[in-house]
């Protein structure tokens, strides 16, 4: 049997984009708000949405450590706020509009207005709309599939890669169209105080950074020049400097639990490294892992090469291969 493919004119994209508000289950004409729980990757995620100002409020969960993020959108812009470190990030750029995500339903209308050739599909068991997709800090990221059953009731969103193999699966679990929020749900202090489980409540922190963490991946006739270890009020912190044809800069320094809410305003964008919701700004990243702040900056290094020497230390040890 044949499946039917059919291409998506511009001109209907309208209908396309009705069809995707249908895929949550119900109109969002007549329904304001909603709350849905996702299953992504090695996350569990729960978007709320407030149709009336446009707000939305979406935690993510390591399920591997407990470790909890929210993302805050409300009229003050987008934040990224780290609970059991009493700080957010708030980002002053067009995210989440400038890319994708696969889990908030305003990047999933966006990728389809984008993308003219999109496609609707009919299977046994519902429908897949598929796209492309535009994350800029990962090229290898190409397109995405909306799966839906017969009511077209979303199942999941697949994101693969160049070679069509799915690296993001967005599992949706229950979906509740009348969610009740309190008139300040969406505010700052009310984000970063309801944070319940253990590990919101606390951070794995040390005064002193004993074991300095090297990036297991470094470039082509690039190595270590300098390591410093500078003592702060609040510890120690290290700056590896890194020398040859593509120079950079790692500092590394332990959390330190501010007693108010501490906003780091970021030119940028939020971004995944290692398991954590971190930010780039410009040619710089930060994040936090482990007790440790980490800033990685380069003037030569491009997006795809920093996150490349980012992620790799996650799984790193103390053990530096690459010196002179």
């Amino acid at each position: 049997m044949v499946k039917k493919v059919t291409k998506i004119n511009p001109k209907i994209i309208k209908i396309v984009n009705l069809l995707i508000i249908i895929l949550l289950g119900v109109h969002f004409l007549i329904k304001r708000d909603y709350e849905i729980s996702y299953k992504v990757n090695d996350y569990q995620i729960t978007e709320k949405y407030y149709k009336k100002d446009n707000y939305y409020k979406v935690s993510l969960t390591n399920k591997a450590n407990n470790h909890t993020q929210v993302i805050l959108k409300n009229d003050d812009g987008v934040f990224v706020v780290t609970p059991s470190l009493n700080k957010s990030f708030k980002f002053m750029s067009e995210w989440p509009k400038n890319s994708s995500q696969s889990y908030i339903l305003e990047c999933l209308l966006n990728d389809l207005n984008k993308d003219s050739d999109a496609k609707i599909e009919s299977t046994k068991d519902g429908f897949k709309v598929s796209s492309l997709v535009n994350y800029p800090n990962n090229d290898n990221l190409v397109r995405q599939e909306i799966i839906t059953d017969k009511e077209f009731n979303i199942k999941n969103v697949k994101v693969y890669d160049k070679d069509s193999n799915v690296i993001i699966l967005v599992t949706v679990g229950d979906i509740d169209f009348s969610p009740k929020f309190d008139s300040n749900y969406f505010e700052m202090n009310v984000t970063n105080n309801e944070c319940s489980n253990d590990e919101c409540n606390t951070e794995t922190t040390a005064n002193i950074i004993e074991d300095i963490i090297y990036p297991l991946y470094v470039p082509t006739d690039t190595y270590l020049s300098t390591k410093d270890n500078i003592t702060t009020d609040n510890g120690n912190r290290v700056i590896l400097t890194f020398a040859g044809v593509d120079p950079f800069i790692l500092v590394e320094e332990n959390v330190s639990v501010s007693k108010e809410m501490e906003v780091i305003p970021v030119n940028g964008e939020p971004i995944m490294i290692g398991g954590v919701i971190g930010a780039k700004e410009n040619n710089s990243l930060y994040w936090t892992s482990n007790g440790i702040d980490y800033y990685l900056t380069s003037s030569t290094l491009d997006n795809k090469e920093m996150m490349t020497i980012a992620e790799s230390t996650k799984n790193s040890s103390t053990l530096v291969a690459s010196t002179k």
